[in-house]
């Protein structure tokens, strides 16, 4: 039997620039502009998220507020076009190189986030990966203001747990195999994730991250952004939540 091997990514500033949270919301926003008014219902739980009064997964539930009441149809179609048009122009070309290096080598892609599984497992069928682990929420019929979480945010230690039930040899890979696995994110909060693998492979990561990479041998990818500065960021998380940026 051939030895097995996976590729795992993250998806958030590691495949594209962007908090993709903001990226669908301007997406949406650009085709139903009302919808920025349901902001109002995430803004006194961004201000207690802020306050260190609420947790980062309540406040994740909060944010998707401006779905509210939105068909389940419409939010698939929504997902679907959202992967299809946007993912491709903003995705790094460099990290595309690497997803199709990996299948020519005959890995397993994995596509691990702690972004929505609405559209993260339609961003994960354009980009070609075989599995997508992401942040699960009950919807319904109707999208509820503040969408229960299924198991609970997919972060941390989280991603290792969600991914060996749901991706089949994992739990079986030997020391050999496990050490031609390749993990890629641009967070310290992906260290398990980093560590799961043989290769780690660090997208412009922070002072400290590098250098962890650094003791640990980890390559970096510092791929062209459309901004320079953490500011920059921010600015277009800012102008993403309003439908301002371009799609």
């Amino acid at each position: 039997m051939p030895a097995r091997s996976y590729a795992f990514f993250d998806l958030d500033h590691t495949l594209l620039p962007f908090d993709t949270q903001a990226l669908f919301c301007n997406f949406v926003l650009h085709r139903e502009p009302w919808r920025v008014l349901l902001h109002a219902l995430f803004v006194p739980v961004a201000l207690g998220r802020a306050c260190g009064l609420v947790s980062t997964a309540t406040a994740k539930r909060a944010f998707l507020s401006y779905l509210r009441g939105m068909s389940r149809e419409r939010l698939a179609e929504y997902a679907h076009e959202f992967a299809s048009v946007c993912v491709p122009r903003w995705a790094y070309p460099d990290l595309r190189a690497e997803i199709l290096r990996h299948k020519h080598q005959n890995r397993i892609l994995v596509l691990n986030t702690a972004s929505p599984d609405f559209y993260a497992r339609e961003i994960a069928h354009v980009l070609g990966f075989d599995y997508c682990i992401a942040t699960r929420f009950e919807i319904g019929r109707k999208f509820p203001g503040m969408p229960r979480l299924v198991t609970g945010n997919n972060k941390h230690e989280a991603k290792i747990v969600a991914m060996e039930e749901a991706v089949p040899g994992l739990t079986e890979l030997t020391e050999k195999e496990r050490a031609n696995c390749w993990s890629y994110s641009d967070s310290a909060a992906d260290l398990p994730l980093l560590e799961y693998a043989g290769y780690g492979v660090l997208i412009h990561p922070s002072g400290s991250l590098a250098a962890i990479g650094r003791q640990r041998d980890w390559a970096i990818l510092r791929p062209e952004r459309p901004y320079r500065t953490k500011a920059g960021d921010m600015l277009r998380v800012v102008l993403q939540m309003f439908g301002l940026h371009p799609e």
